[in-house]
């Protein structure tokens, strides 16, 4: 068992520090990992953002969020006066003189790990990160937090990368993914790497196919001017689906040490086979949701939201392939969507038919393994059995199952609490790696381009429903079809 690493001292600055994600993930996160003595009490945390606030008035704000993301029955006001202490607040507007950034250092003394968390939009990352030099505040213990995304194509994301790697090493850089801090991706490595069951058997000489499902069920939620000019391939694909993508098909690293993990990402990307004008055609599907019904009440379109014309993709289902030994011509099926029929995010590695059935067709469908990243998080393997009873030899496909609810009582941590505290310990093993980021824009900017010079304009779909005809007729050509889960928890 690795040992466990304690989380040093450290003084925290979040840029952003009032807004949506400082509210809801971040200040909660932090106030969690307190409560479970993670976080030592001579730490402090500076919030900042241009709200003219005192320091009182933004702890109330804290503590109303801290409290409505914490179970009644474990919030106790001793618990957060103690939290409370370390939190510190500065006004600035990001484009201030150099003057009152100089206010700011006074309060951030760099005698300890220093975290500047960019919670803003990633147009100021390279300003801040000047105006952090010229005010003298970066030094070689210090370490910065980069939110996704890091750009919206390979041109942007390299001057991002260009403007912050010319103050900051690479090392001091964590570019925060936080699908990776959640509990079943971090399962990935040791559910492939540590069982002797799987690894002999996951290549292409036995695994069929594997499909990569994160759906959504709510519209925009306040995102519309965000959310038009990503849309859902740089909004979840880039990052989120291809870093579950990297993590299922990756080598196996060297070591845990960071490097080595994210050097095995890379290959993958990089491996990754280009998307034209032809094969985007085929193996690529757009689609926006129209006005439809969720959970018996009608829901409005994107446009309805909008409230204006757009050709922004909503959904985005993708046939990839990867070139090398191990995975050559086995198809990855990626698809993303908003207000679909359910809120469902999960891996399926379909496994190949056994060579030759002595029991005919009544097998059914081979063998796979659902890893089921939410709502529900749990490890699945569905195996053939005799069903029992007189009548005749019936068999049935039944999970083995592993559910995180049901193996372990104990309340296990945000990804946000997890990525966090690897920051404050110096591990980026779970953050992406420059070229990483660049790897993946340039597999990505290849497809939007190939849909500008094919005119793909988006398939509509009906909201609640999963997603647009096209997308279950790319795999129907296949001769394989989307998982279905129900709304079993044991789907």
């Amino acid at each position: 068992m690795a040992e466990f690493i304690p989380v040093q001292p450290f003084e925290l600055v979040i840029f952003g520090g009032t807004g949506d994600l400082s509210r809801r993930k971040l200040l909660p996160a932090l106030y969690h990992r307190f409560l479970d003595d993670q976080i030592p009490k001579d730490c402090e945390i500076i919030a900042t953002a241009r709200s003219e606030l005192t320091r009182e008035e933004f702890v109330k704000m804290a503590k109303e969020a801290c409290k409505a993301a914490t179970a009644a029955d474990t919030w106790s006001e001793k618990s957060w006066n103690g939290f409370a202490a370390m939190l510190d607040y500065e006004p600035l507007d990001i484009s201030a003189k150099a003057k009152d950034w100089k206010q700011l250092a006074t309060k951030v003394k760099t005698d300890k790990t220093t975290i500047y968390y960019l919670a803003t939009s990633p147009a100021l990352y390279v300003d801040i990160c000047k105006a952090l030099d010229k005010a003298g505040m970066v030094c070689d213990t210090c370490r910065i937090v980069l939110e996704k995304p890091i750009g919206r194509d390979l041109a942007s994301a390299t001057e991002i990368n260009d403007g912050v790697c010319a103050v900051f090493a690479e090392d001091q850089i964590y570019r925060i993914d936080h699908y990776l801090g959640k509990e079943t991706v971090q399962n990935l490595m040791v559910l492939r790497f540590s069982n002797a069951l799987f690894e002999p058997l996951w290549s292409r000489s036995h695994i069929d196919h594997i499909q990569i499902t994160v759906a959504e069920d709510l519209g925009l939620e306040g995102r519309v001017g965000y959310y038009d000019r990503s849309g859902a391939l740089r909004d979840m694909v880039q990052n989120h689906i291809l870093q579950l993508l990297c993590l299922i098909a990756m080598e196996p690293p060297g070591s845990m040490e960071a490097d080595d993990i994210r050097t095995e990402k890379i290959k993958v990307l990089r491996a990754l086979r280009p998307l034209d004008e032809t094969t985007a055609k085929k193996n690529s599907v757009r689609g926006q949701y129209v006005r439809g019904l969720y959970k018996g009440e009608a829901v409005p379109g994107y446009l309805e939201e909008l409230g204006g014309a757009s050709e922004t993709e909503t959904f985005v289902a993708i046939k990839a392939e990867i070139d090398n030994w191990r995975w050559a011509d086995i198809p990855f099926y990626l698809r993303t969507g908003k207000r679909m029929s359910r809120r469902n995010s999960e891996i399926v590695i379909q496994f190949k038919p056994v060579a030759h059935s002595i029991f005919g067709t009544s097998i059914g469908e081979p063998n796979k393994l659902v890893i089921k990243l939410q709502p529900d998080e749990a490890v699945r393997l569905y195996l053939h059995i005799k069903e029992p009873g007189p009548g005749g030899l019936r068999i049935k496909s039944l999970p083995l199952n592993l559910s995180y609810a049901e193996n372990f009582v104990a309340r296990y941590p945000d990804a946000y609490e997890r990525l966090l505290m690897e920051v404050a310990r110096g591990n980026l093993s779970l953050f992406m790696r420059r070229d990483e980021v660049e790897s993946a824009w340039r597999w990505v900017d290849g497809i939007i381009d190939a849909w500008k010079h094919i005119d793909a304009t988006p398939d509509e779909y009906t909201a609640g429903s999963d997603g647009p005809l096209g997308a279950a007729i790319m795999l129907d050509r296949d001769g394989r079809s989307w998982r279905k889960p129900t709304t079993d928890a044991k789907s």
